[in-house]
């Protein structure tokens, strides 16, 4: 299941690309995002692990590893969401049921079609789509 990490992450980017080769601490982004800089330092660190962020020790701030045309909504989720499936089916149906025996198998094919045109979609959107939109 997606949580706001996703969201946070994609902030986090846009604001970073307003400020070309400037670096932006984490308190700055936090202060946007209205949350706490633990919370953008960790969001950072999954970006950073990623190759999407850049930091360099005793200098605050993060600047991007690429241009946010590069950068792919797919990228950003991937590099904050857990690699668990969008959808889970619930592990233990009655096998003695009818619909219990075959509901696994019957959702996985709708709920794997639905991922993929979930991941299809955010591949073709790039962090620069996103900030194109939060200009005036």
């Amino acid at each position: 299941m997606i949580n706001s990490r996703f969201a946070v992450a994609i902030h986090i980017l846009s604001l970073i690309a307003a400020s070309p080769g400037k670096p932006v601490t984490s308190d700055y982004i936090a202060g946007s995002v209205n949350t706490n800089p633990v919370v953008i330092r960790r969001i950072s660190g999954m970006l950073k692990k990623a190759g999407l962020l850049q930091t360099h020790a005793g200098v605050a701030g993060a600047i991007l590893t690429k241009e946010i045309t590069d950068i792919s909504l797919l990228d950003v989720y991937r590099a904050v969401q857990v690699q668990d499936d969008l959808f889970a089916i619930h592990e233990n149906p009655n096998p003695n049921c009818p619909v219990g025996r075959n509901i696994q198998a019957a959702l996985e094919d709708a709920f794997g079609n639905a991922q993929k045109a979930m991941e299809n979609e955010l591949a073709s959107k790039s962090v620069a789509d996103i900030v194109h939109h939060l200009s005036p």
